[in-house]
């Protein structure tokens, strides 16, 4: 285990996420995982799809809940290996993040619950049809001064800014963002 995989362990012991508890909100889970050599996060790049929302972004293992998944932990691990290939365990689960709902209206009424696992080594990554590309970002990267600033894009007929990343060929925004900003302040308060 990394120093950085240990701290993280010790944060989410006993630690209880802020869920959000929306019946009219579809149920989904993503998975962070974080693996060494260094220490970095698995993300994704959406395929480009007519009519999904997040088509091209960059993202994290996941979806929603499906009928056979007995709880969101279960899509969480069902979803990373229909998506990257990668089979997680619950034994590998580090803790649950507070729970995110997109803020447009614009978007689907959608709770995502993240789970961080940590692995010891950095798996294979076979990417589905859902799946552009993937990239490891290392946590040394998100915590950069410079990484972090805000990104334009259109919508509509406005142009709009969001806090963002830019540790990659596509900034990493909007839900992703608001993910990983919580953990990646925690990692660099010291």
């Amino acid at each position: 285990m990394t120093r950085l995989q240990a701290r993280l362990a010790e944060h989410f012991a006993g630690r209880m996420p802020k869920t959000v508890e929306e019946p009219e909100l579809a149920q989904a889970a993503v998975a962070l995982i974080l693996a060494p050599d260094p220490d970095a996060i698995l993300l994704i790049r959406r395929a480009e799809r007519l009519g999904d929302p997040w088509s091209g972004q960059m993202g994290l293992p996941g979806g929603r809940s499906g009928p056979t998944d007995a709880d969101l932990l279960q899509t969480a691990i069902r979803e990373t290996g229909e998506e990257v290939g990668i089979v997680l365990s619950p034994g590998e689960l580090v803790g649950a993040l507070d729970d995110v709902a997109p803020r447009s209206p614009h978007l689907p009424p959608l709770m995502v619950r993240p789970f961080l696992f940590t692995l010891a080594r950095r798996p294979d990554v076979i990417p589905n049809h859902e799946v552009a590309d993937h990239l490891w970002i290392e946590w040394e990267s998100l915590t950069h001064p410079e990484s972090y600033r805000p990104f334009s894009i259109r919508l509509g007929e406005a142009i709009r800014e969001f806090p963002a990343y830019h540790v990659s060929p596509v900034p990493i925004w909007g839900m992703t963002e608001r993910i990983l900003a919580p953990l990646v302040a925690f990692l660099s308060a010291d």
